[in-house]
């Protein structure tokens, strides 16, 4: 019974720094002079030799708030609302186009605080109170 490595499967050692003859000596495949050819070096992560490293000169993609955002409605602009009877979802719906995907809104401006009477929709705020 002959066990063999297969072909290819093992190297030789690269003996670093022994000699000319070995051809990897005088540096010791280190490269000549300079910074990089010191002991301590040690290159940054994305370091690119000067140049603005990728992940600089790309813009910033990642973070995008799960928590919805009312669609905020101007009373001063949109006066109808100011008229209705009461405030709910479907009234305003019926003075002011709407997208299907909006779930909250915010009623801003100077005669909104006048309109919290009129709210019965808790999905309905106004601005500055709470």
């Amino acid at each position: 019974m002959n066990l063999t490595k297969a072909a290819g499967s093992t190297r030789k050692i690269k003996r670093i720094g022994r000699g000319q003859g070995s051809g990897m000596g005088k540096t010791a495949t280190k490269g000549g002079k300079g910074q990089t050819a010191r002991k301590g070096y040690n290159e940054k992560r994305g370091f690119e030799g000067g140049q603005q490293p990728l992940q600089r000169r790309l813009p910033k993609v990642g973070f995008t708030s799960k928590i919805e955002k009312p669609y905020v409605i101007n009373v001063e602009k949109i006066t109808a609302i100011k008229d209705l009877g009461e405030i709910t979802f479907e009234s305003i719906k019926s003075v002011h186009k709407i997208s299907k995907s909006v779930s909250k809104i915010k009623l801003i401006g100077a005669s909104a605080k006048d309109l919290k009477a009129k709210v019965k929709d808790e999905n309905i705020s106004l601005s500055g109170i709470k």
